[in-house]
């Protein structure tokens, strides 16, 4: 009862247009921003509908911070911070929240970590408590950093080396499309610079990144105002400020200037697949939203144009899609393809590019570009039904647009994408001289 009422009290907010999504409005997040003496950002938003409250915490950290010779880092820390600190034992996180109904998890992405709890809103405290007790506290000892690098290794053999197309999603992908940028090192590593680190990297690591002045706390729901100020200026306020630079990556991918080509093999690929990328502009730019909805209509299910065609009508591959892999530097747009039975590389590839080209030399249909913003329109909408998508969705704002109240914004954007639109994104960054092609199919390792 108390979900639907929030959906219902979401609902009343928004008003429909016949066509759809087109007019819909939803009554902006009511934001609140602060920042403690010791430099960390502390964004609320309080919504009573339901008594659970979701605590974020944002580390401007993730996989392009790994240290040199060591990707994977960021990841195998993000790990680290469940373990045990001055004041917790092993699992308390777990404790403090699934034994209360709740929930705990943490990622790592590209450009940053975040890590967070839903619980019952009488728990704010503790959890607030907890949060900073590991931001400062943490333990990175020897038995903890052994136990999580080998728990990241084998995630890494699951995942990369046991799936067939581990190696084309997980490594090459990143790995021959990036020059320079550190996205270059994927983000879950791989075993010679895992087994290469040391607690003593854990430790600077930890030092280097995480503090106060490197991390917004955000906490959406049932809370009295005054109340969370205060136990946020108790618990995260008496951390010292740290006076040390923070190190930001600097470097920017070059642009490329002629299509480069690679075949790569391994012993345990079933079907040819292909992948062809091209470099994405940085999350801030004004482009992205009718990338997303290029993004949308090429491949948003079953009726986008790749599933139609590749998959439904030629029949020639099993898996056909595009993605708009936006970054805080400049990201990735690829097309991938899987064929299907008998099916070759080549026919793949001349088939995603082919689509391509109807995107650039024809406008996408009025029905098309109704259908994707209102397909885009509803994630968020549902997104926003929960406290803990509420928070994500500021998360985003605060860690794609550097602005939390970008998330009061999305959906116009969105809304003002035109057919026009989508046809000059794909003819500005879908060049032939922007582009890597991948062969990925049957050989000897690592060809």
């Amino acid at each position: 009862m108390q979900k639907f009422s929030a959906f219902l009290t979401l609902m009343l907010c928004v008003v429909f247009a016949p066509s759809g999504f087109g007019q819909t409005k939803v009554a902006p997040l009511d934001i609140k921003e602060r920042t403690l003496a010791n430099g960390l950002r502390v964004v609320s938003v309080r919504d009573n509908a339901a008594p659970t409250v979701a605590i974020h915490v944002w580390y401007n950290v993730g996989s392009k911070d790994d240290p040199q010779g060591r990707s994977g880092f960021a990841h195998m820390f993000e790990h680290m911070m469940f373990k045990s600190t001055k004041n917790m034992p092993n699992e308390k996180m777990d404790r403090l929240t699934e034994d209360v109904g709740g929930f705990n998890n943490a990622s790592t992405y590209d450009d940053f970590t975040n890590y967070y709890e839903v619980v019952p809103s009488n728990h704010l405290e503790p959890l607030l408590w907890a949060e900073a007790d590991r931001m400062v506290n943490l333990n990175v000892d020897d038995a903890n950093f052994n136990s999580e690098r080998e728990v990241v290794k084998e995630e890494y053999r699951e995942r990369i080396l046991a799936n067939p197309y581990g190696m084309l999603f997980g490594q090459y992908l990143e790995k021959l499309s990036f020059q320079n940028h550190p996205y270059k090192r994927p983000g879950i590593g791989n075993l010679d610079e895992l087994s290469a680190a040391t607690p003593a990297d854990a430790r600077e690591f930890y030092k280097t990144f995480y503090r106060p002045d490197n991390a917004v706390l955000i906490v959406v729901g049932d809370f009295e105002q005054r109340q969370f100020d205060s136990w946020t200026d108790k618990y995260f306020g008496s951390i010292v400020a740290n006076k040390t630079a923070i190190p930001r990556v600097t470097t920017t991918e070059p642009e490329r200037t002629t299509e480069k080509r690679h075949m790569m093999t391994q012993p345990n690929v079933p079907f040819p697949a292909v992948a062809i990328t091209y470099l994405a502009p940085d999350s801030r730019n004004a482009d992205v939203p009718a990338l997303r909805i290029a993004e949308t209509i090429l491949s948003g299910g079953e009726s986008s144009r790749l599933y139609q065609e590749m998959v439904y009508r030629q029949q020639i591959a099993q898996q056909a899609e595009f993605a708009a892999d936006i970054r805080v530097d400049r990201g990735l747009l690829y097309f991938l393809g899987i064929a299907s039975e008998g099916k070759t590389a080549e026919a793949i590839e001349k088939s995603l590019l082919a689509e391509l080209k109807k995107m650039q030399n024809a406008p996408v249909t009025a029905n098309e570009l109704t259908k994707a913003k209102n397909q885009l329109v509803m994630v968020k909408l549902k997104e926003l039904e929960t406290n803990d998508g509420k928070a994500l969705a500021v998360e985003r704002a605060v860690a794609y647009d550097g602005d939390p109240r970008a998330v009061n914004t999305d959906i116009a954007k969105l809304q003002a994408v035109t057919a026009a639109d989508v046809q000059r994104v794909m003819k500005k960054y879908f060049t032939d001289s922007n582009r890597v092609v991948i062969y990925y199919q049957k050989g000897s390792e690592g060809k």
